[in-house]
């Protein structure tokens, strides 16, 4: 089974384009996704397909407490 930073990154290689990251490439786990140049309306998106991929119900008050991937993936991996 696939680790919760493997498929993170698969969303992450599906869905959004990370300045100086290529495809495939591994995440920056402590780099945010605003201040890598990803858009908000890319970022939402986002946060609802990690919510149907975890299964989950991160609120998008908590999401946006959860910074960098190294946060999102504590926060899936303690849930």
């Amino acid at each position: 089974m696939a680790t919760t930073e493997e498929r993170l990154r698969k969303i992450v290689d599906d869905n959004l384009e990370v300045e100086g990251r290529s495809t495939g490439a591994p995440i920056d786990l402590d780099r945010n996704f605003a201040d890598a140049g990803v858009p908000s309306p890319d970022i939402v998106a986002f946060w609802k397909l990690v919510n149907e991929e975890f299964g989950v119900d991160i609120s998008a008050e908590q999401f946006a407490e959860l910074l960098t991937p190294r946060d999102l993936i504590a926060h899936l991996d303690a849930a």
